[in-house]
């Protein structure tokens, strides 16, 4: 950076200022979007948004097959990589900033949190210092986006000038004033530094374009014309001294046709030198040395080089450079060393042997220098063997699992491509397996994720232990993990397998004296009937997993076409109801809620309808489920709150409205909130407002969830468990919520009139309400017997085909008004 005048350069102090304090707002704004539970906050909470000014510093950087990739930077950024391309792979950037962003984003990646890091960069001798500050996100799509800010931390300087400068040694050029006979006869001073101005005793501006010839400086002496007159005629260079008294110079020259090159140093302060030397060569902390231009001979070295490289100085300048080199480098190094000019910058990274015989890798940087009257380079050198190292983790990283290490899904399908590629020509055939633990979530239950994260690791050892080969174990995600077998192996031999693996993986394992068991589950897919692509038969596999985990679990099974049809169904099912709910083929039907002993219609239970254009009504059964498992069925939910609502405006004001909520509603956490909308949306009281939930919903985030339950009483809506008597906890939900209902099983009034223990349930649950006061119904009445059993163990409402089916909204108005002419005529 060139600074223009002193005003720009307190502007740019300032600039530097502010932005070194970016790094703890960045920091804070990282931790500040980790979500409860997660280790990583989303790419897009920490890196979108209100980032201003620090946009432009930001790089973000993905791992594809292990290589780390350059996307989105900006401006600052491209102009610090010199490099304005997007979706580049480190390898393609300068080194120093390459080796940087990978050295921060190994141990940003590596310990999940922010990683501040100095980077120091070189560029045509200008040293530069910058803040590296990685942030690890969570991609969407899976896996680790790695965003890094960069910044200037201080002023640069120029590493090799200011060697030059803060020594006594001089530069100047002459140029020779030729006679007119063509003889040099004179000399013009064309170029000096403030050293040769020092040492020559005169001010730098009335050197600047004066003649020897006009004195009053040591180089103005006849004899020291007459020398360079001779080294100008001879074309070559010398090294001469000039004695003026008290001071004493010598002259390094250079002859480059009428031009000369000088070098001037006072060599009377002799410690002065030594102590310059020192400071800046000898007593660097950064391994340098000079070698020979010609012969690649060594002719310096500082304590730094002969500590680093474990060599003593006498071996040191003992030795060429190809001694260091790695012998299959000798022609590229040599290379190298022919195309450099006066200052050279490594364009690579290159391996230097050390006198233990290790290998480092190393960037150097030079200048071409004068050495004891020798041509040479002063050389520094920057070792980076860690950074590599740091990029050789990433790239296993990208690789393997961070908990087990075993290979990841990612290597597992490239090795199982290959196995495929294989198979053809010799007619192998290839197993997938895929592996699922049973009862590993009970572990983790009950003994806490990192006890869960101990039996995966001695789980990846087993799994270890019993695949060779080409063939291969990973882990897929969660407590998933696939094999595939790429020997020519038969369904028996992939059966036997199977079973063998199942026992291994079953036997018990000791964690800290604690004996934790689980079982295994497999499913197998051969090739090529099961599949040809590593795709179909992943697919494939998984679905044999699911067939085993409804067995029971602890078998294993291979695929059946049958499967593939049941999933295509189920695809097809998945599909149609996103389309379902785009095009409005949901509506609601509405069964009535009869209070038994005041004869009247108390409410009405709302229930989702599904009117398919080709296949007709589709059973809540078949498509509850599924929209669960695809996250509609909070969208869904929501949208029968408002509806169920709406609707109720328009009944009579003592008639409540009920809604089914599901589980799957309270994770989302924007329940209380979508009953608050439907209220005010449709003007309902809450007091007409029942919510039926089932038991389900206390079986997780329990805390959380009857915090959920609690805001939605305090709004004055009714809290209703459905389908109780049928949990094996039910009672101890009772203490933990106080329902304002609770709804006996239909499975119990089918059977009321001729099984004891249905009556006796009844009469439990009924007498439990009044001793609670809570209002019981009776789900599925569908005979007068079987009312009259209820009305006399003390149920207060009943609800069933003995009333009504569910009717579409159209119809509540005549059902509300046959019912009420009813109840009049039996009075």
């Amino acid at each position: 950076m060139v600074v223009a005048n002193k005003k720009s350069a307190k502007t740019s102090a300032k600039f530097n200022t502010e932005m070194f304090a970016d790094v703890p707002v960045l920091q804070r704004k990282w931790q500040a979007a980790v979500r409860p539970g997660e280790k990583l906050p989303h790419y897009e909470d920490v890196m979108l948004g209100s980032l201003g000014r620090l946009a432009d510093h930001i790089v973000l950087l993905r791992s594809d097959d292990g290589v780390l990739r350059v996307s989105h930077p900006g401006r600052y950024i491209q102009a610090w990589l010199n490099d304005d391309r997007w979706d580049v792979p480190l390898s393609a950037l300068p080194p120093d900033c390459a080796t940087a962003l990978a050295e921060a984003a190994a141990n940003a990646r590596q310990n999940n949190r922010p990683y501040l890091a100095s980077a120091h960069c070189v560029r045509d001798g200008l040293v530069r210092t910058y803040d590296v500050l990685a942030l690890p996100t969570r991609s969407r799509w899976g896996g680790m986006l790695v965003g890094v800010y960069v910044n200037e931390r201080s002023a640069q300087y120029n590493l090799l000038d200011t060697i030059f400068s803060a020594t006594d040694e001089g530069v100047l050029s002459l140029a020779a004033i030729r006679n007119a006979a063509g003889e040099p006869a004179d000399f013009q001073v064309v170029h000096l530094n403030q050293g040769a101005a020092r040492l020559l005793m005169q001010p730098a501006t009335d050197l600047l374009w004066r003649r020897l010839s006009a004195g009053g400086n040591p180089l103005a002496a006849p004899e020291v014309i007459d020398r360079l007159r001779a080294l100008v005629a001879s074309g070559r260079g010398g090294q001469f001294e000039i004695d003026s008294g008290d001071r004493c110079v010598r002259l390094g020259v250079t002859a480059f046709g009428d031009m000369l090159s000088l070098t001037v140093s006072d060599v009377t302060p002799l410690k002065q030198r030594e102590v310059s030397f020192r400071l800046l060569f000898e007593n660097n902390p950064m391994p340098m040395w000079v070698f020979d231009a010609d012969t690649m001979q060594f002719l310096s070295v500082n304590d730094a080089a002969v500590q680093h490289y474990g060599y003593s100085r006498e071996t040191f300048l003992r030795m060429t450079l190809r001694e260091i080199w790695p012998e299959d480098e000798w022609a590229v190094h040599s290379e190298a060393l022919r195309e450099i000019g006066d200052i050279y910058q490594s364009s690579r990274d290159w391996r230097h042997i050390k006198a233990d015989g290790r290998e480092i890798h190393v960037l150097t940087f030079g200048r071409k220098v004068t050495f004891d009257g020798r041509d040479g380079y002063l050389v520094a050198i920057v070792d980076i063997t860690e950074r590599r190292a740091a990029e050789a983790r990433i790239a296993h990283m990208a690789h393997h699992d961070g908990l087990t290490n075993l290979p990841n899904r990612d290597f597992y399908q490239e090795r199982l491509r290959v196995a495929l590629e294989r198979g053809p020509s010799g007619n192998k055939r290839v197993a997938v397996m895929c592996v699922d633990l049973d009862l590993f979530k009970n572990v983790n239950d009950s003994f806490g994720h990192p006890m869960g994260d101990r039996l995966l690791r001695l789980v990846a050892e087993r799994l270890r232990s019993e695949v060779h080969g080409d063939n291969m174990a990973a882990r897929l995600g969660g407590d998933e993990f696939a094999i595939v077998l790429a020997a020519d192996v038969s369904p028996n031999d992939a059966s036997a397998f199977a079973e063998g693996l199942i026992e291994i993986l079953s036997a018990p394992y000791d964690i800290d004296g604690l004996e934790v068991v689980v079982g295994a589950s497999i499913g197998i897919a051969l090739s090529p009937g099961d599949g040809t692509t590593s795709e179909e038969l992943m697919r494939n596999a998984d679905m044999a997993l699911y067939r085993a985990k409804s067995e029971g679990g602890g078998v294993h099974h291979f695929f059946e076409p049958e499967m593939d049809r049941q999933a295509q169904k189920r695809r097809d099912m998945e599909r149609d109801l996103r389309a379902a709910f785009t095009n409005g083929e949901f509506e609601l039907h509405y069964q009535p809620l009869v209070d038994i002993a005041a004869d009247r219609i108390s409410g009405f239970e709302s229930l989702l309808r599904w009117r398919h254009p080709q296949k007709g009504m589709v059973s809540p059964a078949e498509f509850i489920p599924v929209a669960e498992d695809i996250g509609l069925i909070v969208a869904l939910g929501e949208w029968v709150l408002r509806e169920a609502c709406s609707e109720a405006t328009k009944w009579p004001a003592d008639v409540k409205v009920a809604v089914n909520l599901s589980p799957v509603q309270f994770r989302s956490r924007n329940l209380v909130q979508a009953v608050i909308s439907a209220l005010a949306h449709s003007g309902l009281s809450a007091r007409r407002l029942e919510l039926e939930i089932t038991e389900s919903v206390f079986l997780a985030e329990t805390e959380a969830n009857l915090a959920i339950l609690h805001q939605l009483r305090e709004l004055g809506v009714s809290i209703s468990m459905d389908d109780f008597g049928t949990g094996y906890s039910s009672l101890s939900y009772l203490r933990s919520f106080p329902f304002d209902k609770i709804k006996i099983d239909r499975s119990f009034v089918k059977d009321l009139a001729r099984r004891s223990d249905c009556l006796a349930i009844v009469r439990a649950i009924s007498g439990l309400g009044r001793s609670l006061k809570i209002t019981t119904t009776a789900e599925g009445v569908e005979t007068i017997d079987q009312l009259d059993w209820l009305r006399a163990e003390g149920c207060n409402e009943v609800q069933g085909f003995l009333f009504s089916a569910a009717k579409p909204a159209s119809e509540i108005a005549a059902l509300l008004t046959g019912f009420a002419e009813r109840a009049s005529k039996a009075a």
